[in-house]
């Protein structure tokens, strides 16, 4: 998980500060999801999985189809 969010967050050309102020923290808070230091909270799952247009299953590495609502296979 934490490799996709810090993955994510260099794709859209972002730094750890711009990332921490959008989610109303430090960008040193911020900082200790990507390294593994602190778990994610759920709250803040949520909302990186809604900026980033993508789906929690994702972040949290249960799949590698980044689209939040994949083409249906029926």
């Amino acid at each position: 998980m934490y490799r996709k969010i810090r993955e994510l967050r260099e794709d859209n050309d972002m730094n750890q500060t711009q990332v921490a102020r959008m989610l109303g923290m430090s960008q040193t808070g911020y900082s200790k999801y990507e390294t593994g230091e602190n778990d994610v909270p759920t709250d803040i799952l949520i909302k990186l999985a809604r900026f980033y247009n993508t789906s929690i299953d994702y972040l949290l590495g249960e799949t590698d189809i980044p689209d939040r609502y994949p083409p249906s296979d029926k």
